[in-house]
């Protein structure tokens, strides 16, 4: 392949591929990446539908005869845009393509009337990181990405008052006020997932708060949480135990938990531990108000 100037990289919207073409794409980007994460089309799908991703937004990068060189994917949701699925065909890299495909995508943002976007990188992608630098993003803080498996013993479930909550119990406690959140755990993130529940749980001190999670089918990910009343730490204790006491069997799978999160200990102390971390990065003034 010869590879054109930065300058001359197609940019072509992703609503142009089908599915199937947008998996293939970004699943040839990924073969030596840190952290792979390859997907199928129906995973990538429901990538899209979760994450409010918009595809005629989206852009895949390509050579002006037309052979590909790689993907990024834009989010769009009120007030704020996601860059993710950033991936270049490892023999394109260092040629541009990367830097159009981003450029591209805050191009798109500003079109929609969007002036701030975030992201997430994983630690130690070097070459990625200081791309985003280049662009403007500035580093916020490190995020987890935590795993329990289905192999630990259940806990025994801290004494408390646990009620279970259908989805649209679970779903009205997400209106509550919450800390801006990493794009993956925010509010629309679960009103747009399936199989959506909820724990809420007051210990008998009085603390009290709550989970909210998506139970796939063989795994509990996706979690929302907030500490009402009482020590952050005893209370996903509390929800965390109810939680992995009620699903025995299944892995439990939760991403971008940010370092400082006062709920933090108690995920350590239920047996998760951490897969790899990610660097969240902000571009722009964040909005005050969603």
């Amino acid at each position: 392949m010869v590879l054109p100037p930065a300058s001359e990289v197609q940019l072509i919207a992703a609503s142009q591929f089908s599915i199937e073409q947008l998996t293939a794409i970004y699943n040839q980007t990924r073969v030596d990446y840190l952290i792979p994460m390859p997907m199928n089309a129906a995973r990538l799908q429901e990538y899209i539908s979760t994450y409010d991703v918009d595809l005629p937004h989206s852009l895949v990068a390509a050579t002006p005869e037309g052979e590909l060189l790689g993907v990024a994917m834009l989010g769009v949701r009120k007030q704020r845009a996601w860059i993710t699925r950033l991936g270049v065909l490892p023999v394109t890299r260092r040629h541009g393509a990367g830097w159009a495909l981003v450029s591209g995508l805050l191009e798109q943002a500003a079109d929609v009337g969007l002036d701030f976007a975030m992201l997430e990188v994983i630690k130690n992608n070097a070459p990625a990181h200081q791309l985003f630098l280049k662009l403007g993003f500035r580093e916020i803080g490190e995020l987890l990405v935590l795993r329990r498996s289905p192999t630990i013993p259940p806990p025994d479930p801290v004494i408390a008052d646990a009620q279970r909550l259908d989805r649209a119990d679970a779903l009205a406690l997400l209106g509550r006020e919450r800390d801006f959140q990493p794009w993956t755990n925010q509010s629309e993130t679960l009103f747009n997932a399936q199989d959506v529940s909820g724990l809420h749980v007051t210990l008998a001190d009085g603390s009290r708060g709550w989970l909210v999670y998506q139970r796939q089918k063989f795994t509990l990910t996706r979690f929302a949480y907030a500490t009402e009343v009482g020590d952050p730490a005893q209370v996903a204790c509390a929800f965390l135990s109810h939680l992995h006491y009620q699903y025995p069997r299944l892995d439990t799978q939760v991403e971008n938990i940010r370092v400082d999160d006062p709920h933090l200990p108690a995920f350590y102390a239920m047996g998760y531990i951490e897969s790899f971390r990610r660097i969240e990065m902000w571009r722009g003034e964040a909005p005050l108000f969603l």
